[in-house]
């Protein structure tokens, strides 16, 4: 445990970082099972999420990446690639831009938030129920959920958290520092960008510009997919991040 961040550990292989959203760590599930066939994949739970401790001190995303970059160091992990979904992905770039040590050489930012782009306004999800979240996040919201049983006034609760939780790192403004879209262009490593076409959280077309800020970055658009596209098409979305994968080395410096 660190720092209240317990750090699930599966597979061998090159180091994968996945960063969950606002949803919890139970969101990355498929994907980190499917990334564990042929890495070695650490998924932490981000303090304040799924009941864990979280610092009072601790409450921005920037200071979430710094503890993250210390976590690097202080394990001596090398190759890193991270992958960040929402809130995850503006973690992951803060991350990048912090990661002096050079451990980080790849980045995958899928559907993330933490920029500012005139017209393209993220969406405030603070106060809405599942039923509201799932009309903004999903291609087809009908089927959010669909054949699941009814959650426990357990897991309710923990959402609830989890939902208070996001709001002190999303802060004010909402899900943005107004300052990172101007330093994108300081991550330097290979990085890709996937994009739900049908997220009402944040449009493509914040995407696309999310993506131009970034040197070095790849922009793709999943279909039939909305903030979460890999629960949506999975197929479409793991061979995307595969063919990534594939052709991502170490950055040379």
């Amino acid at each position: 445990m660190f720092l209240g961040m317990n750090i699930s550990e599966t597979g061998t292989g090159r180091n994968i970082l996945v960063l969950h959203g606002g949803g919890g760590p139970m969101t990355m599930g498929g994907l980190s099972a499917h990334l564990a066939q042929t890495a070695r994949v650490l998924v932490p739970t981000h303090p304040g999420w799924d009941g864990t401790p979280r610092p009072e001190s601790l409450d921005t995303v920037a200071a979430l990446a710094d503890e993250y970059v210390r976590y690097l160091d202080e394990q001596d992990l090398k190759d890193v690639l991270v992958v960040g979904s929402s809130l995850g992905g503006w973690l992951g770039a803060e991350m990048a831009l912090r990661d002096h040590a050079q451990r980080v050489t790849g980045l995958v930012i899928i559907n993330g938030l933490g920029v500012n782009i005139p017209g393209q306004p993220i969406t405030n999800i603070s106060g809405f129920t599942p039923p509201e979240i799932a009309q903004v996040a999903f291609h087809d919201p009908s089927k959010f959920g669909a054949g699941a049983p009814p959650p426990t006034p357990e897991r309710i609760a923990m959402m609830r958290s989890n939902g208070a939780t996001l709001a002190v790192f999303a802060g004010d403004p909402y899900c943005y520092d107004p300052t990172l879209l101007g330093r994108l262009e300081g991550i330097q490593i290979p990085s890709l960008v996937l994009w739900g076409e049908s997220d009402r959280v944040a449009t493509k077309e914040y995407g696309r510009t999310y993506a131009a800020a970034i040197p070095s970055a790849k922009f793709e658009v999943i279909h039939e997919a909305g903030h979460l596209p890999w629960l949506e098409q999975p197929a479409a979305t793991l061979r995307l991040l595969d063919q990534f994968i594939a052709g991502c080395a170490p950055a040379q410096r």
